[in-house]
């Protein structure tokens, strides 16, 4: 099977984004993988897969997989890269579009200069929606990683995440401890870990060790989260500028029960083709 693809990043978060409106797309998880190894496919964190609407308010239907084969919910640098790939394939003429997503809608705008600003909707906080195995919707949590004591926030932005604030990215555990966070058993459908550092009130720098793919150079629904966090225990102010190792995301939140405004950049590298 030949498959066309278009190689993205969003921040230096990369994406082979498959067009399922003019090619019959139906991969295996063996086949997912092939597609997201670095050396023997064409390498990415998440494959993103362009389908036609099911919801009736929808333009188009957008499937996520991570790297590992698994299909997810929501990926936050992938919807704007989305957004730029169906407008620059003309597949619409619209600059602000409705997509429909496994976890609901959400509202991908192209800038003038290019950019790409989503609106991620409200976060959660109610753990069993998260899901986090806890018996409070507290703020900070506490989790037990190899016989130590870390203190997290968990939410959801359409998917789950364990946000902590640490004195240095740099030096944070992100590898070893993040892996034990995303399989941590209070999170029966893993969890994406992200390591704060606060730099004052308007900036922060972040990195995040994400569910099925590892530690990415940025993660969309991570920044989110993170500057949520932040605002709801009283660190940051309603809008933040998110240093990643990849890029700078503007993440805005105006507080409870209001969506979560991303902006950041949506980059096309290469078209190509692949024999699977």
């Amino acid at each position: 099977m030949r498959l066309k693809f278009t190689k993205m990043h969003g921040a230096g978060n990369d994406f082979v984004v498959l067009n399922g409106l003019r090619q019959h797309i139906q991969l295996t998880p063996e086949q997912l993988r092939l597609l997201a190894d670095r050396h023997f496919g064409v390498g990415c964190d998440q494959i993103l897969l362009v389908e036609i609407a099911q919801h009736p308010d929808a333009d188009f239907r957008y499937r996520i997989f991570n790297a590992d084969g698994g299909e997810v919910e929501q990926c936050g640098n992938g919807a704007r890269c989305f957004m730029r790939f169906v407008h620059d394939q003309k597949l619409t003429l619209k600059r602000e579009i409705v997509v429909e997503t496994k976890n609901g809608l959400i509202t991908p705008r192209l800038e003038d200069n290019g950019q790409v600003t989503v609106n991620m909707g409200a976060p959660i906080f109610e753990a069993a929606r998260i899901p986090f195995l806890g018996s409070s919707d507290a703020v900070i949590q506490t989790l037990e990683i190899a016989g130590e004591t870390v203190q997290i926030t968990a939410l959801s932005m359409g998917n789950p995440h364990a946000v902590q604030v640490v004195t240095d990215v740099e030096y944070a555990p992100v590898i070893i401890q993040g892996a034990l966070i995303e399989h941590h058993p209070r999170f029966p459908q893993r969890v994406n870990a992200g390591f704060m550092q606060i730099v004052d009130h308007k900036h922060i720098k972040l990195r995040v060790y994400e569910r099925g793919a590892g530690e990415t150079l940025s993660c969309g629904t991570g920044a989110c989260a993170a500057v949520v966090t932040g605002i709801r225990r009283g660190l940051l102010d309603a809008r933040v500028n998110v240093a990643t190792r990849g890029g700078v995301l503007n993440i805005a939140w105006a507080g409870n029960g209001t969506s979560v405004f991303m902006t950041g950049p949506a980059i096309a590298v290469f078209e190509g083709e692949i024999n699977l």
